[in-house]
């Protein structure tokens, strides 16, 4: 009877074990979120008196390294930058410097978010080991803000840095010299604080750093500065905007393009470039255009039997003399292309664009008809410069349109006229467009330009106002419209970037909060306070 009494019970143990086994599954636990540990430095961090080529970071688990060569900044920065080993995972890390210390300094190493976990990759963010080859380490900070000058989104992985103002210093320090002080916005900030350094006087900037040198190269780097000299301690937030300089001017050599035009590229603005054109003692009569979306100008010339021709250019200080090989080409002829085709919306100018330079204009031979064949009265402006010939008309909604052209109404410079051409456009209803009136208040200055952009930045729609707060854009297709208006410091109607040696500032830009819904058929009045 025991015997059965017993099997009787491990039968059931059996049947529970089983029942336990099928209720629970094995799992591996909670995700870890931690971040690694620093357990223990050699040298210690915040050394003093630091003399040492070789530092130990002892961490609480196994560590690994991402992205080392962004993440970490070393202020003052090194010549040559130190070595972090090992590249696989480990419990500690080496740190072997390379460069001779300096006296007296504070030294930091932000890892950024470069020393991860090994497991689940939480970083150790903003890590820094500090220490000073002199006896104390400095404590003082400053902090601030980055910004685009003109656009609303910032660059990321910007430097920010200081050059201390001491009997050395000169302007132009920012192109041939490392900074004294320095940190990183790395890839998600757009504030910025420089810590660990001592009194004194600085030049603040900052720099997009294309060449990770440490310097400043107008041709690749964007750049905004601090004008006045920033005296250290300071409680002060700086902002900081940056811009890409306009290039000093210069041409670079020319080269042919056809029989009857030479190309050249250019850097800077290329308005009132100056051409002489020779072979020999002969000067070749010229004209200059703007090559379409691209930094080159042509250069037109009459078709001229030469083995190479020379050309002189100039603007303001610029002068240079080139030659250029003349070979045997096709010459570029007359094409005329209309730039709009269909729809012509409310707020374009009809514009006709030529493959040659236009010299001469017959309004006689042209003609603008609605679709009753009557006469529309337009006016009618060439742009030499980008050989673009705007019809101006007053546009009325849901109409028809022809423009045309009989033989000899446009000439070009090489004495060739259109033959006969006819362009169609139609409008759409005033109902498929809305309406947006500005009230601005507290206009600190006029003239102003105000632009409506898209989310990307680009332009769709722009009023300048001379002296009226009251803005309007009628006819606007349909969006949502990014608002910004713009200071026009120098009257030129366009945004002027700033410039470092001329302690010139970018012309101020100020952005709508939100983006502005305008839909068809709707009527938009909004208020905006550019004081605030």
């Amino acid at each position: 009877m025991l015997k059965i009494y017993i099997k009787f019970l491990l039968v059931i143990l059996f049947l529970v074990s089983i029942g336990c086994a099928k209720r629970g599954n094995i799992t591996g636990g909670e995700k870890d979120t931690l971040a690694p540990v620093l357990d223990a430095s050699i040298p210690k961090n915040f050394s003093t008196n630091f003399d040492e080529k070789i530092i130990k970071l002892y961490f609480n688990e196994y560590v690994k390294l991402k992205d080392i060569n962004k993440q970490l900044i070393v202020s003052p920065p090194m010549n040559s930058p130190p070595e972090v080993l090992p590249a696989n995972s480990s419990k500690f890390l080496t740190i072997k410097i390379k460069d001779t210390l300096q006296p007296n300094t504070t030294y930091s190493f932000n890892f950024g978010q470069s020393i991860q976990d090994n497991n689940e990759g939480n970083p150790y963010s903003q890590f820094k080991y500090v220490f000073s080859t002199g006896s104390y380490i400095d404590s003082l900070s400053i902090k601030g803000t980055i910004k685009d000058a003109l656009e609303q989104t910032t660059d990321n992985f910007v430097n920010v840095m200081l050059y201390e103002k001491n009997d050395l210093f000169t302007d132009s320090i920012i192109y041939k010299e490392k900074p004294r002080y320095v940190t990183n916005t790395l890839d998600s900030l757009t504030t910025f604080k420089i810590e660990n350094i001592k009194a004194g006087n600085y030049l603040l900037v900052a720099v997009k750093d294309s060449n990770k040198n440490y310097k400043f190269d107008p041709k690749s780097d964007r750049i905004g500065f601090y004008s006045q000299p920033v005296t250290v301690p300071s409680t002060e937030n700086y902002e900081l905007a940056l811009f890409r300089e306009t290039p000093t001017f210069k041409v670079l050599k020319p080269s042919q393009a056809a029989g009857n035009r030479l190309t050249m590229g250019y850097e800077g603005n290329p308005k009132a470039i100056e051409v002489l054109l020779k072979n020999g003692n002969e000067t070749i009569p010229t004209l200059l255009t703007q090559l379409p979306d691209k930094d080159s100008v042509n250069v037109w010339f009459q078709p001229v039997k030469a083995d190479s021709l020379q050309i002189l250019v100039s603007k303001e200080k610029f002068n240079k003399d080139f030659s250029v090989k003349i070979k045997n080409q096709a010459l570029d002829s007359l094409k005329i292309t209309a730039e709009q085709s269909g729809v012509l919306e409310f707020r374009s100018t009809f514009t006709l664009k030529s493959a040659t330079p236009l010299v001469q204009f017959d309004a006689t031979k042209m003609s603008l008809r609605n679709k009753d064949s009557v006469l529309v009265v337009f006016t009618n402006e060439y742009d030499a410069f980008a050989q673009s010939l705007k019809i101006n008309f007053k546009k009325e909604p849901s109409e028809q349109y022809t423009f045309e052209l009989l033989p000899g109404a446009l000439t070009d410079f090489y004495e060739k006229a259109n033959d006969t051409l006819s362009f169609k456009m139609t409008t759409k209803s005033t109902s498929d467009y809305g309406n947006l009136t500005l009230n601005l208040k507290n206009v600190k200055q006029f003239p102003i330009i105000v632009e409506l952009t898209d989310a990307k930045g680009k332009v769709l729609a722009t009023e300048y106002s001379e002296n009226n707060a009251t803005v309007i854009f009628e006819g606007l297709e349909p969006n949502k419209f990014m608002l910004r208006v713009i200071y026009d410091d120098n009257k030129n109607k366009v945004w002027d970037a700033g410039n470092y040696l001329e302690k010139r500032q970018s012309e101020a830009v100020i952005y709508f909060p939100s983006a502005l819904d305008v839909r068809a058929n709707w009527d938009v009045n909004q208020d905006f306070d550019l004081g605030n």
